[in-house]
């Protein structure tokens, strides 16, 4: 695990770590996640601040309640969560 120090905030990038994900399901399935299950913790997702696209997959970044800021990605035709970085709140 590597971390880094910016404005006095850790950034964290925590490999690929397999999660658990609540997503709301709009005009198609697992459209973006609400809930993020980390660390025996459920996590809030408070707001999508990014989405972007890959072959195969989505990414989201996401603020959590309390202001941490995840990265998730979603492999659509496994559908499998990974959660692969973070920054924390100072």
């Amino acid at each position: 695990m590597r971390s880094s120090r910016s404005a006095g905030k850790q950034c964290e990038l925590v490999g690929e770590q397999i999660v658990r994900v609540a997503c709301y399901a709009g005009y198609k399935g697992d459209e973006r996640p609400v809930r993020l299950y980390f660390r025996e913790k459920a996590l809030e997702i408070v707001e999508t601040e990014d989405r972007w696209y890959a072959p195969g997959a989505t990414f989201f970044r996401v603020l959590i309640e309390g202001g941490e800021r995840y990265i998730l990605r979603h492999e659509e035709a496994q559908d499998v969560w990974s959660l692969i970085g973070y920054r924390a709140t100072a």
